[in-house]
């Protein structure tokens, strides 16, 4: 497997209608940032293959499970830093794509709502050494009264509880999680200066009020 530059790993998490599109804007026109968008949660499903093969790992009798007549026989050697390696291959590969002169890569996603959202944290953070989060919230009222969400039953609710989850969570994650909220950077882009000094970046306002005049995603402005 080759060798790639080192780099930085930043991902967003947030809900959908959070302002999250705007946010990425900001962030790529840091020199040396590509963050990626959505892809509808594509590492969970090589969570769920790493987590399976850890699992059945420690389930078995490793000395039955080493002969060849045993049904899971192999699984009790499934070598947890090559998985982790070869996941990072392929989502710096197909999911991230870094070019020439990326320092820092990552994405932004709307769906952290699973009940194993602390362990699926603690996956990434394997994965991607370092990783930091920046947790984006907006006006709860307002992104329930999105039509991302007002055909859903309880959009309030449900967008509650989700953020209530990303909260919680996040407090495991302790220095490696900054907060923002969408209508204070929206209102005054100078409050952003915390964040980026949390990121070693220099807050460049001009390019800051540029992304902020320029519509972000296919909904409408500032609405992603």
């Amino acid at each position: 497997m080759a060798e790639t530059a080192p780099r930085d790993y930043v991902f967003v998490m947030t809900y959908g209608r959070s302002g999250s599109t705007l946010l990425m804007g900001i962030l790529n026109s840091i020199p040396g940032w590509l963050l990626r968008g959505e892809n509808r949660h594509a590492m969970r499903h090589l969570y769920e293959f790493h987590r399976s093969g850890l699992v059945e790992r420690a389930r078995v009798d490793a000395a039955r499970a080493s002969q060849p007549t045993h049904p899971w026989f192999g699984i009790e050697a499934f070598p947890e830093d090559v998985s982790l390696a070869h996941i990072r291959a392929l989502a710096e590969a197909t999911l991230l794509r870094p070019e020439p002169g990326t320092r820092v890569t990552g994405y932004k996603e709307i769906r952290w709502y699973d009940e194993d959202l602390p362990d699926y944290l603690d996956f990434l953070r394997q994965v991607f050494p370092g990783a930091r989060f920046v947790l984006n919230t907006r006006r709860l009222e307002d992104v329930a009264a999105s039509n991302y969400w007002t055909h859903k039953d309880d959009p309030l609710g449900r967008v509650r509880r989700i953020e209530e989850r990303m909260l919680s969570a996040a407090e495991a994650l302790g220095e490696s999680v900054f907060r923002v909220h969408y209508d204070d950077y929206v209102a005054d882009p100078t409050v952003l200066r915390g964040l980026f000094d949390w990121l070693g970046e220099e807050l460049d306002l001009a390019a800051v009020e540029s992304v902020l005049a320029t519509p972000h995603s296919r909904r409408g402005r500032h609405r992603g």
